[in-house]
């Protein structure tokens, strides 16, 4: 085995476990929507009729919603579901958007999960330090979980961005040696 199909082994095995990864978070957040539309509903009625509020289970429901759209980011660039403007990318070769989305991986993507964990690192572990509570009455006791998910979405998002930049240099490689 020469080492440019070694490196080619190493590189599809990456990007392989990295999906996984990505696919397997995904998947798993997903859930939470069901969970947050039957919480919805009994938070509701429990008001409506029982007139009872239940503040814990209200407050639940803003932390998986903040779950689903902080660790469910990855998954939605690995199945290309976020927002872009491609008035010319749709019109170009394989080969022009392996360059578009390797360059926004490395120009744009990564640096911004690297600025969101930097940035939001001493917020979060603030929140730790002090084991930050809900400020309402019967709220929930894990405002520092909550405020986790930001570097979570940082990690979660850059292994993402790794895969999208192994997938586009893989094509970049295969064209090259063609």
């Amino acid at each position: 085995m020469n080492s440019s199909s070694s490196s080619a082994t190493t590189s599809s095995r990456a990007l392989q476990f990295l999906d996984q990864i990505t696919e397997w978070t995904g998947r798993s957040v997903s859930w939470l929507t069901l969970v947050m539309v039957v919480a919805t509903c009994l938070v509701v009625l429990a008001r409506r009729f029982l007139g009872v509020g239940l503040i814990g289970l209200q407050e639940s429901v803003s932390y998986m919603h903040a779950a689903v759209f902080l660790l469910g980011a990855g998954f939605a660039l690995k199945h290309a579901e976020q927002v872009r403007v491609d008035i010319f990318y749709r019109k170009m070769s394989a080969r022009a958007r392996a360059w578009v989305d390797a360059l926004g991986c490395l120009v744009f993507l990564m640096p911004l999960c690297g600025f969101v964990a930097a940035i939001s690192w001493s917020f979060v572990m603030g929140s730790w330090q002090v084991a930050e509570v809900s400020t309402d009455s019967g709220g929930l006791p894990f405002v520092y979980l909550l405020k986790s998910l930001i570097i979570l979405f940082s990690l979660s998002l850059g292994l993402a961005a790794t895969a999208e930049l192994l997938r586009a240099l893989c094509v970049l490689k295969e064209r090259h040696n063609d």
